[in-house]
This record gives structure tokens, sequence and C-alpha cells, in this order.
């Protein structure tokens, strides 16, 4: 029980700064519906629990630091994709009635968050930094650690979905369009100086 409750603290703690991971949950709520949010949170909490469970299994610090240059990396340039891809909304918004049917592809809304919160140098770095309460936990039942990452995980974003849903009713039609402009510069900035710190280390 204490792996499970400390999994639970861990997800948590990891999932709750708000960074690209948290925008594009933010704006898919918004824009899709609490579906495709939640189909955002699901990836971000199925990435928690799957560095949760390469630490219960035994991943050291200097593993995890082996690869994690590479990874904020690849990060960064998924990250001003996705940036991309918002600008392109606010530039080149969809018909009303096309918009929300983004809900049909929740798969590759898990898919996409999943892969970018495994190469978000934030989760990298929030793991390093718990690796050795994780190791220790995860003696005691490593499987209950890594279902308590996921859980907790989730718990955040679903608290997120929620809140945003409620903010929603609030907000004017034309407010959506230009969050798509807001998050897309966000989300491009940010990648950019994620992929060029990682290049440097890597020269």
């Amino acid at each position: 029980m204490s792996a499970l409750l400390s999994g639970i603290g861990v997800g948590f703690a990891v999932a709750m700064p708000v960074g690209p991971i948290g925008i594009l949950c933010i704006k898919r709520s918004l824009k899709d519906g609490y579906a495709a949010g939640l189909a955002t949170g699901l990836g971000a909490a199925t990435a928690d629990a799957s560095y949760g469970l390469l630490v219960a299994l035994g991943l050291s610090f200097s593993g995890l630091m082996a690869q994690a240059q590479a990874l904020q990396f690849g990060g960064g340039i998924l990250i001003i994709i996705l940036g991309l891809f918002s600008l392109r909304g606010f530039f080149f918004p969809k018909p009303k009635a096309e918009i929300g049917t983004a809900t049909r592809n929740l798969l590759s809304a898990w898919f996409s968050t999943y892969l970018l919160t495994l190469t978000n140098p934030m989760t990298i770095l929030a793991f390093v930094g718990l690796i050795a309460g994780l190791g220790t936990a995860s003696a005691s039942g490593p499987y209950w650690l890594v279902l308590g990452v996921f859980i907790g995980s989730l718990l955040w974003w679903l608290i997120l979905v929620q809140g945003v849903l409620l903010l929603k009713s609030r907000l004017p039609m034309d407010a959506l369009r230009w969050l798509d402009f807001i998050s897309g510069m966000v989300l491009l900035i940010w990648g950019a100086w994620i992929a060029a710190s990682a290049g440097a280390f890597l020269k």
C-alpha cells in the first residue's frame, strides 16, 4: 500500500506543473471537447507510468540521464510541430461543421501526447529528481508503484480537463480561435528553446 500511495503522490506531482503538455490538454479540451482532453491526459499518464515502470525495474540515474539529451531534442521538435499545427488552425480555421470532429482521432491524441510526454525534459528531470525515492518504494511493490504513478497523473489531468470545461461556457467563440494562435506561439517558442538547448549539449 505504501508503494501505491508513493506512486500516486509522485504521479500527481510530476503531472501538475503547467508546461507544453498542459497547454496541449487545455487547447484540446476547449476546441475538441471532453473526450479529446481526456485522451490527451491519458497519454501523459501512460507516459508517466512508463517512466515509473522503468524506475521500478531498476533503471539507474545514469541510465536515464544517458538518454535525456537525445530525448530532449526529439521532444523539442515534436513541440515545434504541434505549435505549427496550432498556428495553422488560427490562420486556416475549419468550418463550424467540422469543429469537434477531432474526437474521432482519440487514439492519435493519446499517442501524440504519449510520445511528447516521454520526450519532455520536464518529465525526465522530475523523475531524475525522484528516482531515489521511487527506487526505495519499488522494492516493496513495483507494480503497485507503477499503478500509483498512473492514477496520480491521471487524477491531475481529470481535474484540469474538468476545470477547463467549466470555464468554456464563459468564453466567446472568437476566443477559441485565438487560443490556437496563443498556444501555437507558446509551443513554437518553447519547442525551439528545448531543441536548441539539447542541441548545444549534443555537440
